[in-house]
């Protein structure tokens, strides 16, 4: 699947976010290498702390179905901002874990989008060889 209907498919999810608070929906899916797909929006609540990202939503979806970071193919990323969006610092650092380095990134709004990559977006992230003394 070509970038603009990964891009198209975020944007559909991003239709089912629960957004009272922001008003700012986000879309996200993953394409496995096997041709599955997960898909995840924006879920906020009233203590903010408790809302969750469209990204990690999917990856986390990913997951409970038994995927693994080598299994992931892509991941995009939509919302209607005026610049394309880039995921938050907590997102950034479980996609760090939770996807290959390389593994490409789609991030778009409605007129642009860039490819990037998880050891572009994060540089220098804290991982499970880090905990090792």
């Amino acid at each position: 699947m070509d970038a603009k209907k990964r891009i198209e498919r975020a944007f559909a999810a991003s239709k089912k976010a629960y957004i009272p608070y922001s008003h700012f929906a986000v879309g996200a899916t993953i394409e496995m290498k096997d041709g599955t797909w997960f898909d995840g929006c924006n879920i906020e609540n009233a203590a903010y702390g408790s809302t969750m990202c469209a990204e990690r939503n999917a990856i986390y979806q990913a997951y409970c179905h038994g995927y693994r970071k080598e299994d992931i193919a892509t991941l995009t990323i939509v919302a209607y901002g005026k610049e394309v969006v880039t995921p938050c610092g907590a997102c950034r650092q479980v996609l760090a874990e939770l996807m290959l380095p390389e593994t490409p990134i789609i991030l778009a709004n409605p007129t642009k989008h860039l490819i990037t990559n998880i050891k572009a977006l994060l540089p220098g992230a804290f991982l499970e060889e880090d905990l090792h003394v």
